[in-house]
């Protein structure tokens, strides 16, 4: 992925450093490892999760806008050139295809422990989205648990992980996520558990059209990005967690779409670049 040297996003935070940061000595545990990749792309679910203990007066804590990237911090300007080019595209999309305009979510780097309006977590949720004050958080030493545990390296593997969460944005804009909020209650764990995993597909596919258009307009795809980011996608499925960890899967229990969906979704996404294609909710088979 073609990213040095490129327009970064001003709708960073960095709270890297910042009291309360501290990590664990030693990394993180095979646990909590199994907790941050099953948390990944929970998004709109983690933030659920988080909110039980929310107030909905929140106010979050002043923090300026600040330009990371610099030397040495080559995680830090990869997503935010990421961010910048999710700005970009999904503001065109919104205009010309949705008319209406787009708002930029902010990216929030921290480590070990941030304050969100979804409450207090820690760096085992791993990166999720909060709908409550439309922020990306993302503690970059998932990237290299990613990398390190999960083989899936790659500077597009990580871009990844930014659109799929910049598309929990979008969801949460078109009142998607919303709507699957209000069912929680009201119907079964299995049928709720159906609703989450048809969201985060479609957040999947959102990513993939996000890569349609990226590379249509920016051509910053190389050889071997599109596999970074099919093997992200696989090491994340329910089924493959399910395997790691307990060595057989239970798809009752789904709440994020096998590998193989994951997969199939991100590059339908990717091939027609195409919003309109993306309705999980209508799919008869996922």
């Amino acid at each position: 992925m073609r990213w040095q040297g490129r327009e970064k996003s001003k709708n960073v935070e960095d709270r890297r450093g910042s009291r309360g940061g501290t990590r664990a000595a030693g990394g993180l545990g095979l646990g909590a490892l199994l907790i941050v990749i099953i948390a990944y792309f929970l998004g709109f679910d983690a933030s659920a999760l988080l909110q039980q203990g929310a107030s909905s007066q929140y106010q979050a804590p002043s923090q300026p806008r600040v330009e990371v990237g610099a030397a040495g911090d080559e995680l830090g300007e990869l997503v935010a050139v990421t961010l910048k080019d999710t700005e970009d595209i999904w503001k065109k999309i919104f205009r010309q295809e949705l008319g209406r305009n787009y708002r930029e979510p902010t990216l929030v780097l921290f480590e070990g422990r941030v304050q969100s309006a979804c409450g207090h977590t820690s760096s085992a949720a791993g990166p999720f989205y909060c709908p409550g004050d439309e922020k990306l958080y993302i503690d970059l030493v998932f990237y290299r648990e990613l990398k390190e545990k999960f083989k899936a390296p790659g500077d597009f593997a990580m871009a990844y992980v930014v659109a799929h969460e910049v598309a929990h944005h979008i969801q949460r804009q078109l009142g998607i996520t919303d709507e699957v909020h209000k069912q929680r209650g009201r119907v079964s764990k299995e049928k709720y558990n159906d609703l989450s995993v048809r969201l985060e597909l479609q957040a999947d596919f959102l990513a993939g059209v996000w890569a349609h258009h990226v590379e249509k307009e920016k051509g910053i795809l190389e050889r071997g990005d599109i596999e970074e980011a099919l093997r992200a996608a696989n090491a994340i499925g329910d089924d493959t967690i399910q395997k790691r960890a307990q060595g057989y899967v239970v798809p009752d229990s789904f709440t994020h779409g096998t590998s193989d969906q994951r997969m199939r979704w991100f590059m339908k996404g990717l091939e027609t670049g195409d919003i309109a294609q993306g309705d999980t909710f209508a799919a008869r088979v996922l």
